[in-house]
């Protein structure tokens, strides 16, 4: 099938109409032009990787562009050291490969890289490393997509492609809040994706901010390093023990989801989290009104799977603040007026998509927080070959499913485009 679809490019590309109409655009953008006959992935983290590997099954070949070094360079850069999966293994695999057997039931980070890597060997992905998206438009009157992008060395490259899938997912660009204060704070002021262990604040007084599972681990992190966390919680918020009646709480949730309303099943969730851990209200985390999943349905906020750092909430060795009103030189003061001397800050205030930056089409994507603007499961494709695979926010369970479709709808469009190049084969 990829021969075929080779000839058919070719012949494209070699068209003297085609040809000339790729001249009348910007010969800056087009001087180092690399036809690609596949799609083009933007992205090699595990979304990108499980698209590759989708379409290679199918005999599609495909080219990544990454600006990394490195394949899921927000695992390999940017995580801290203590960092396992926070699902069972099972929950977490990537389409058409499995994690070994002899991993544990939460494999440890370099467990979860060491896989991801056997993946890309195993389907042969080899991502162009060092490339760095500017720009990606649509050209109708061609029907191609032009990708440009800018190399370790400076070089720029634009690539053309009938399909282009978006793969940088919803963790591309660290976020950071603007609190008032900030540039007067003279001690370290450090993202998660900058954190690596507790043993260098040993000893400090450190605010973390964000309580999601990020800040709730690094607070653990921070307290078996003997440092002394102020843990920022401004929301309510659903802590959940990891595991209920011997199975994960997760793996719990979707077998009973099977069988029972999302609505019954969180009451479920809530009173075994209530006998498990005790009401968390007294240490100031305040449940939301909406339980776990449907909240996790609505918005996409995933409640935190406790691994110890409410038992550390609960001695005191984690003290929970209210929001932030500003910082000082060596201080913090909260919204009830209290104050509290800090050594150093660490933000685990997630991370958002860059998307809008960089693709030049406002109707699949928002422009606001750089998502589909359809929600599961109809985001995953757009109009004029445009994909989307890892926006779900359902992690690698959402991501596989986005690439087995993408891989399916681009090997019916090469099939349909085969039948009318060759109508009587």
């Amino acid at each position: 099938m990829m021969d075929r679809w080779r000839e058919i490019e070719g012949k494209q590309l070699h068209d003297p109409y085609f040809s000339g109409m790729i001249a009348q655009r910007d010969q800056s953008t087009c001087r180092n032009l690399v036809p690609v006959a596949g799609p083009v992935i933007v992205g090699a983290g595990p979304s990108g990787l499980s698209a590759a590997a989708c379409l290679r099954q199918k005999g599609i070949s495909s080219v990544i562009l990454e600006r990394s070094n490195c394949i899921a360079s927000l695992w390999q850069l940017k995580t801290y050291n203590r960092l396992r999966l926070h699902l069972p293994k099972q929950f977490c695999e990537l389409p058409l490969m499995g994690f070994p057997t002899a991993y544990p039931t939460y494999p440890t980070k370099q467990q979860f890289i060491d896989y991801l890597e056997s993946y890309a060997r195993n389907f042969d992905i080899q991502p162009r490393f060092g490339e760095t998206v500017a720009n990606a438009e649509y050209d109708r009157r061609l029907g191609y997509w032009f990708v440009t992008s800018t190399g370790q060395k400076g070089a720029v490259t634009c690539f053309t492609s009938r399909w282009l899938v978006v793969a940088t997912g919803e963790n591309a660009e660290a976020m950071v809040p603007d609190i008032e204060g900030m540039e007067d704070f003279e001690g370290p002021i450090r993202h998660t994706s900058l954190y690596k262990s507790g043993e260098e604040f040993r000893g400090k007084r450190v605010l973390v901010v964000g309580c999601g599972n990020s800040g709730m681990e690094v607070c653990l992190d921070l307290c078996n390093h003997n440092a002394r966390p102020f843990l920022v919680v401004r929301d309510a918020v659903h802590v959940l023990p990891r595991e209920m009646l011997g199975m994960s709480t997760f793996g719990l949730s979707m077998w009973l989801l099977q069988w029972f309303p999302m609505r019954l099943v969180d009451r479920f969730l809530l009173l075994v989290s209530q006998i498990v851990l005790g009401d968390t209200t007294p240490f100031g985390l305040h449940r939301p009104a909406v339980g776990p999943l449907e909240l996790k349905n609505m918005c996409g906020k995933t409640p935190v799977l406790d691994v110890g750092t409410l038992e550390k909430i609960k001695c005191g060795d984690i003290k929970v603040s209210p929001a932030i009103k500003c910082l000082e030189r060596h201080s913090v003061e909260f919204v009830n007026g209290k104050t509290e001397h800090l050594d150093a800050i660490v933000l685990a205030t997630g991370y958002r998509s860059n998307v809008p930056s960089w693709l030049k089409e406002g109707k699949m994507f928002s422009e606001e927080d750089g998502f589909p603007r359809q929600p599961f499961p109809n985001g995953w494709k757009g109009d004029c070959g445009l994909y989307a695979v890892g926006f779900t926010k359902r992690g690698i369970t959402g991501a596989s499913m986005d690439a087995k479709r993408i891989a399916e709808d681009i090997e019916r469009c090469q099939r349909e485009m085969e039948c009318s190049f060759f109508p009587h084969t």
